[in-house]
């Protein structure tokens, strides 16, 4: 049997929104965002996923975001550089595999693909969609389950046949189904590593062998959810749990609102971007806003 594939990373990974101004890619404001969470010693960067607003992107937009995450990766000044990883999933599996060769053409580390939406899948045809775009590289792939979004639900046992494939090498489980979580990593073990895909799981997907999680909450705090999951592998569960807790207002500030809507009002309290999105987005209302504003206060982040 061919062996697998190590995993693609251990910690947080910031699934990070694409900067957006007068309609157009914000590219000075998205290097920023790479260097803030290069600086903070986040351990991988994905790109183009859900959070990055992937739907309404267009390929040359895609392609610029892939080369200058992959670029400022390579050039930071750190021991071990921050994987990327490109959010290629689509409901189209010709599409997904393009968009995968695209990925492993700008320098990649690996693929984010979720799990076909709108026409859905079989067992059957979710497997098949799986492998072929597996197939279309040479990158590892960290499948990803979101079902309330998608209306695509996997089992354990679909998980356990993904896990065969040597270049599937991990889930994200967005699920918010701890049950789901358990049983799935009772059955594949360390043949499918999991990541919390809910920034208020992490703790517990971490409890049941998880390696990490690919986080909204770290655009705005990246230092902390990485220090979040280095406290778990040191072996000091109780300032992990501590840490945990005391972000829960941001976890919940953060699905108040469609993804990335409350993010992206969040990342303009800071300065760091525009709170502009796309449609069918549309801007976070004062409501929003002063949850958002709110939680990062309590976290002494705004004044």
């Amino acid at each position: 049997m061919t062996p697998h594939t190590p995993p693609l990373f251990q910690g947080c990974a910031t699934a990070l929104v694409t900067p957006f101004r007068n309609g157009s890619l914000d590219k000075p404001a998205f290097l920023r965002l790479l260097h803030r969470q290069i600086e903070d010693g986040i351990d991988a960067l994905v790109v183009a996923g859900t959070t990055g607003e992937s739907p309404t992107l267009t390929d040359t937009e895609k392609r610029w975001l892939f080369t200058a995450a992959v670029r400022e990766a390579a050039t930071a000044d750190r021991k071990i550089p921050p994987k990327v990883i490109a959010g290629t999933g689509s409901n189209n599996t010709r599409r997904a595999c393009e968009l995968s060769r695209m990925a492993e053409d700008c320098g990649c580390d690996g693929l984010l693909v979720v799990t076909p939406y709108y026409n859905k899948a079989s067992e059957e045809g979710l497997i098949s969609h799986y492998q072929a775009v597996a197939e279309a590289t040479a990158l590892p792939l960290i499948a990803y389950h979101v079902p309330s979004r998608t209306g695509c639900k996997m089992t354990p046992a679909a998980c356990k046949r993904l896990a065969d494939h040597p270049r599937i090498v991990g889930l994200k489980d967005a699920t918010g189904d701890l049950s789901f979580t358990a049983r799935t990593a009772a059955l594949c073990g360390a043949s499918l590593p999991l990541y919390s895909g809910n920034d208020d799981q992490t703790l517990p997907i971490l409890s049941m062998g998880g390696l990490g999680v690919i986080s909204v909450v770290s655009n705005l705090c990246p230092e902390a959810m990485t220090r979040l999951c280095r406290l778990w592998r040191e072996g000091k569960p109780h300032e992990a749990r501590a840490l945990q807790l005391s972000l829960i207002p941001l976890c919940d500030a953060l699905v108040c609102e469609v993804n990335p809507i409350p993010v992206k009002a969040g990342m303009e309290l800071l300065g760091v971007c525009s709170d502009e999105v796309r449609l069918p987005l549309a801007k976070a209302n004062q409501g929003v806003r002063a949850k958002v504003a709110e939680a990062l206060r309590g976290l002494g982040m705004l004044t």
